[in-house]
């Protein structure tokens, strides 16, 4: 994990291994988030890989599982649209 702290803005790179079935094989892939601590509470995620995928949760794990459903969905509506 990496930290850096700027501004009145606290912000953390981590990364996550998703596993997607494919075909009945099984895929993994690695995506870097960014994750910022909100001065409101909470935690601010996004996938710099993937354009517009933003998310949100009120604490560390929260933030975590909500970016990991958010990629995921991300990447099945790519797959249906055939990208």
């Amino acid at each position: 994990m990496f930290y850096q702290e700027s501004k009145n803005k606290i912000q953390y790179v981590v990364f996550v291994i998703i596993h997607y079935f494919l075909n009945f094989q099984k895929i993994m892939y690695s995506y870097k988030l960014h994750i910022s601590k909100e001065k409101e509470g909470g935690y601010t995620v996004s996938v710099p890989a993937l354009p517009g995928c933003i998310t949100y949760g009120q604490d560390w794990d929260e933030a975590i599982t909500m970016a990991k459903e958010a990629i995921s969905l991300y990447v099945e509506e790519l797959r249906e649209r055939g990208e």
